[in-house]
C-alpha cells in the first residue's frame, strides 16, 4: 500500500515530523499566545501615579505598580484616569509613563488600557497615537469637561476612534444618556466598551446591551462597590482602585468559578477598605506605600482631609489583618 501511494505517505510523515517539531519546540506557543490580543474582560484598576519627595513623576513605582498588579491577578491595567491625577500631569510626563508601563507589561498578563483625554482633540491624537506604536491593549477618555454639545462631543470621539485601530473605551460621566452612548457605539467602529459611570449604570445595564445587540462591553467604576450585583447582571469588568485590586481580582475569579459564598467573603473584605479610601482619597496611595509598591504616598492635588498619624495606624492594622486575604 506505501508503494502504491508514496505521495500521501510522504505527506504523512511530513505532517508528523511538523507535528514533533512544534512539540520540541514549546516556547513558539509561548510567543504565539503572547502575540494575539489580551482579553478586554475582568477587573481593571485605574491606577495610581507616584511622585517622588521632590514632585517628579516616579517611573520605578509606576512599573513596580503594574508588577504588583500583575502579582495580584488582575486581567487590566488603566492609566492615567481621574483616580491618576491626570489633569496634574504634564504631557511629557503621560508619555513616559506610558512608555515605562507598555515596554514593561509586554511580558505580563494585564492588558494595559492608556488613559488619552485631554484638553483638545489634536492632543487627545498624539497621545493615542504613542499608545498604539508603544504597544497598548486598547485606549480610553474621558469626555472634554467643557463641551457645548453633543454633536461637538460625538465629533471629539470620532476623531479619536479613526487616529488608531485600537479599541476605544468610553468613560461616561455625568448625564451621558443611553441614546448618547448607543450613538456614539454605532457611529465609531472602535467604540466598543464603556466605563459606564453616568447615571445609574446598574439599571442601564441592560439597555445597552440590548441596544448594541448585546455587543458593547460594559465596565464599572465608583471604586467597585457594587461588584457582586454587577457580576450577577453581566458587567464585562470593573475599573476599581488599584491599591487592593488582589481582593476584587480574587472576587472576580471565585465568582466566575462558580464559587459565589467564597466570592461574597471575599468581597466583604474588599469592602472595609473601600469604605476608607471613600473618606481619606490620599488612602489610595497610602495603602500602596504600605504594601511596598510606593515610596512615598504625596498627591499633587491634596485633598483637605488629610490621613492623620490615627487614620495612618488603622489603615496599617487593617492591612495586617486581611494579611490572609492579599495575594501581592
Amino acid at each position: 500500500m506505501d508503494h502504491k501511494h508514496p505521495i500521501a505517505r510522504r505527506q504523512l510523515l511530513r505532517a508528523l515530523s511538523a507535528g514533533a517539531i512544534a512539540i520540541s519546540l514549546p516556547r513558539n506557543l509561548t510567543q504565539a499566545a503572547a502575540a494575539s490580543p489580551k482579553p478586554l474582560r475582568g477587573i481593571f484598576p485605574i491606577a495610581q501615579t507616584p511622585f517622588t519627595a521632590s514632585d517628579k513623576l516616579d517611573l520605578d513605582s509606576m512599573v513596580e505598580q503594574l508588577r504588583f498588579l500583575d502579582r495580584g491577578g488582575v486581567q487590566g491595567f488603566v492609566w492615567p484616569q481621574n483616580a491618576s491625577e491626570w489633569v496634574t500631569l504634564t504631557e511629557a510626563e503621560r508619555l513616559a509613563g506610558a512608555e515605562a508601563v507598555l515596554a514593561s507589561g509586554k511580558q505580563l498578563r494585564p492588558a494595559i488600557v492608556i488613559g488619552v483625554q485631554a484638553p483638545n482633540v489634536a492632543t487627545a491624537i498624539r497621545i493615542a497615537k504613542h499608545a498604539e506604536k508603544h504597544g497598548a491593549d486598547a485606549i480610553i477618555s474621558l469626555p472634554p469637561s467643557k463641551q457645548p454639545n453633543f454633536d461637538a462631543l460625538l465629533e471629539y470621539y470620532k476623531e479619536i476612534g479613526r487616529a488608531t485601530e485600537l479599541p476605544l473605551f468610553l468613560q461616561a460621566v455625568d448625564d451621558l444618556s443611553v441614546d448618547a452612548i448607543i450613538e456614539m457605539y454605532r457611529v465609531i467602529p472602535t467604540l466598543r466598551y464603556v466605563k459606564d459611570e453616568a447615571g445609574q449604570p446598574l439599571l442601564r445595564f441592560s439597555a445597552l446591551r440590548k441596544r448594541s445587540n448585546d455587543q458593547l462591553n460594559v465596565f464599572s467604576g465608583g471604586h467597585g462597590r457594587t461588584l457582586i450585583d454587577e457580576m450577577v447582571r453581566g458587567f464585562s469588568g470593573s475599573m476599581p482602585a488599584a491599591s487592593f485590586a488582589d481582593l476584587y481580582a480574587r472576587t472576580w475569579d471565585l465568582w466566575h468559578e462558580g464559587k459565589q459564598k467564597e466570592a461574597l467573603t471575599m468581597f466583604g473584605t474588599a469592602s472595609i477598605l473601600i469604605q476608607e479610601i471613600s473618606a481619606y482619597p490620599e488612602g489610595m496611595k497610602y495603602i500602596l506605600y504600605l504594601r511596598g509598591v510606593f515610596k512615598t504616598f504625596g498627591m499633587r492635588s491634596p485633598s483637605e482631609s488629610q490621613l492623620d498619624d490615627t487614620a495612618k495606624q488603622v489603615f496599617r492594622q487593617m492591612l495586617d489583618l486581611m494579611k490572609p486575604y492579599l495575594r501581592s
